[in-house]
């Protein structure tokens, strides 16, 4: 059954993980009516759990997520599963189309919509994705320690990640792939870290019995490798604010896309505002909550003020006429 929806809110929210969960949490804290929509596709769904968050270490995603909805519930905030495809300014605010035809609307936006990883278009891959292939030393250096790991070139920032994941095991290796070759200086601080550099194009990931056992070269040779860590490109899920005139842009990291901001999470349509990963691509589970609070608290703020100039020109125009 579709849940029911108010004809407007104060802010609409868009996206239920934990930038969005928490952003939502502090608005109804905040006694404001705050509604959450949520297509529910995590980007850290296939992780087994959520690591380097303080008292939630190794808590299933799911798991999280559901303690925050309850949250969000328990102080009158709502919160529905739904896909938006557009919104648009309207005179007191914005009006939010769902994929179901609905339509809600609200005086602020925040959006929380997350990211996507693009993987390198190499087989198993996908397959393996939050699993025995992964992308932070942070959420995943503690579980792969010690083993054999191999760093697949993909961006701009691979050596940094082949020297970020030597801090959890002696046995890296770096596959150059289709990327250039390290260049004089990468290639010496592989070295001097004793990261083996093998040259040539992956052709697959080597699979046995469920379980990652190496990496096949398009030569035919296969290295032994328990772990392999990539840096995906990460796309901003906005497509929906483009409506705004909204779009996103290439970070300056060269890593993907996302929606610029302001450090207060403000971006340059007035009334919306964007936290965790669709704005801050490199944020894990902790910064990018903290981001969806102070984002909130910023609503609030700016809510604030526009009640507290209608409730002056409302009060002069009683003086006024009380002098008549």
């Amino acid at each position: 059954m579709t849940e029911r929806l108010n004809d407007s809110y104060d802010v609409i929210v868009v996206g239920g993980g934990a930038a969005g969960l928490n952003g939502a949490l502090m608005l109804a804290r905040a006694r404001r009516t705050v509604l959450v929509i949520d297509a529910g596709a995590p980007r850290n769904a296939p992780a087994e759990g959520v690591h380097g968050l303080l008292a939630r270490e190794g808590m299933p995603p799911g798991e999280l997520l559901e303690r925050g909805r309850a949250e969000v519930r328990q102080y009158g905030g709502q919160v529905v599963t739904g896909e938006v495809e557009a919104a648009v300014r309207e005179e007191t605010g914005f009006g939010v189309t769902l994929a179901d035809g609905r339509i809600v609307r609200s005086r602020r936006l925040l959006v929380t919509t997350g990211l996507v990883d693009v993987l390198p278009d190499v087989p198993g891959l996908r397959e393996r994705w939050g699993r025995d292939v992964v992308h932070c030393p942070y959420c995943h250096g503690w579980e792969v320690r010690d083993g054999a790991i191999g760093v697949l070139a993909s961006g701009p920032l691979s050596v940094h990640q082949a020297l970020l994941f030597r801090q959890w095991s002696a046995d890296v290796t770096y596959f150059a792939h289709t990327r250039p070759a390290p260049t004089g200086e990468e290639a010496e601080r592989l070295a001097a870290r004793g990261i083996k550099v093998v040259h040539g194009e992956v052709a697959s990931l080597e699979i046995v019995e469920d379980r990652l056992v190496g990496v096949r070269m398009s030569d035919g040779t296969l290295v032994s490798r328990d772990t392999v860590a990539v840096a995906t490109r990460m796309e901003a899920r906005a497509g929906f604010l483009a409506t705004l005139g909204l779009r996103p842009v290439e970070h300056p990291a060269g890593v993907g896309e996302h929606i610029p901001a302001d450090p207060t999470g403000r971006t340059d349509v007035p009334g919306v505002w964007v936290a965790g990963n669709v704005t801050d691509l490199s944020a894990q589970v902790g910064p990018a909550a903290a981001a969806g609070a102070g984002a909130a608290a910023q609503i609030n703020a700016d809510l604030i003020e526009e009640e507290t100039r209608q409730a002056v020109a409302a009060y002069r125009e009683l003086l006024s006429a009380g002098s008549r």
